[in-house]
Parts: C-alpha cells; structure tokens; sequence
C-alpha cells in the first residue's frame, strides 16, 4: 500500500455508515470464509461513537447472521479514540493522525495486532493477526463509506 491519508479526528471521520467485506483466514488449516456487511457508527450521549456490525458471515459453505457492538470513546490523545467492547472491557486504542495505526489485544494466551490504515476519506481497512495456542488467523476488513 502506498500513501496514507492522515485523519486529524477519528470519530469525525468514523461517524455514518459503511460497507464492509472481511476475509478470514485460518493459517493452520487453510480455511476460509468471509463476512459481507454494514457498519454503523451512532453517536454516543457525551460523546464518542457506537459502533454497530451485521451482516452475513460464511464459513466452511454455511451462511450466518454475525453482529457485534463495539463503542469507540474520545481517548486522552487529540484526535484519537479508546475502542471498547459493548460491556465496557478495553480493546485498543486508536489514534490515525497518521494515517496508519498499529494496536494489540492480549486475548486469553493469544495476541491480537491490529493494523489500521486510511487510503481516503472514504476507505479505510484493518488487518487483524491473531496469534497463540488457540487461533492463527488474519482478518482483513476494508471499509467504504455509505453514500
């Protein structure tokens, strides 16, 4: 990937809707599947963002429904956002006013490292690699603005 598009406020650029295609891949067995869907990013009363997910995920050949809520919340940093699970329990933080982010999430014995990179005002893509005892998979998730 070539040039990164710096983002002085993350939940500014975030806030709407967008489209988003993830593959999954399981680098132990090979497998894949992908999820097809929609995100919202709602604002929050006193600030921030939630972050709302559904779509379609396959796996193995099988068709699912797949959701998740996420809260993204103004961080300590200008511009910058600490992302949330739906029960208030850490995720990573999340500063783009490089364009370009890398965080980690400690998940039991697995590590999570998160890359998140902007390409324009309205695309952006996260590449999740999980790694440890249970999980060694890569996630890769781009995102197009809606409308």
């Amino acid at each position: 990937m070539g040039e990164f598009w710096p983002v002085p406020d993350v939940l500014a650029y975030l806030a709407g809707q967008w489209r988003v295609e993830r593959s999954v891949r399981d680098l132990a067995s090979d497998e894949r599947g992908e999820f097809r869907g929609t995100t919202a990013f709602i604002p929050l009363e006193g600030g921030g963002l939630l972050h709302q997910e559904s779509g379609t995920f396959v796996w193995q050949g099988v068709p699912r429904p797949a959701e998740r809520t996420l809260r993204f919340l103004p961080s300590r940093e200008p511009g910058a956002a600490d992302v949330r699970f739906a029960d208030g329990r850490p995720f990573h933080d999340l500063d783009l006013t490089s364009g370009r982010h890398t965080a980690d999430h400690p998940c039991s014995a697995d590590l999570y490292r998160g890359e998140f990179t902007v390409t324009d005002a309205d695309h952006w893509r996260t590449v999740w690699r999980v790694r440890g005892p249970a999980k060694d998979l890569v996630l890769t998730t781009d995102y197009a603005r809606v409308g």
